[in-house]
């Protein structure tokens, strides 16, 4: 599937949109970007990785800080994806599933709760 990156943008925006305010206020020092493709050192079918540390793991010292990345990466969701209905649910489940690992959730409770 094909599509251009600015409306690839808007539904990452629009899966962000929809998380519910009580959870998104919670997000603290995250930035959301959409790459084309993967690292080398990573899958080539990787739709979406969080690079941080999860709010359970942090323990109150930390000084100023990077902010954590969450990065969607559009290639393998267009590669994997026959329609845009079926990429907006993708992107939706793929940022939802890195914002959860945010919050300290990891893959075994995520594919629980159908977000894997």
């Amino acid at each position: 599937m094909e599509m251009e990156p600015e409306r690839f943008d808007a539904l990452v925006d629009r899966a962000l949109d929809g998380i519910p305010d009580e959870l998104a206020s919670l997000v603290r020092n995250v930035v959301v970007l959409v790459e084309d493709e993967p690292p080398e050192d990573e899958p080539d079918d990787l739709l979406g990785l969080y690079d941080g540390v999860a709010l359970t793991d942090r323990d109150g010292t930390l000084g100023v800080e990077l902010p954590d990345r969450i990065f969607i990466f559009r290639g393998p969701l267009l590669d994997l994806c026959a329609d845009e209905a079926e990429l907006v649910e993708e992107v939706r489940i793929t940022v939802v599933h890195e914002v959860a690992h945010h919050f300290g959730i990891d893959d075994d409770r995520l594919h629980d709760l159908g977000y894997a």
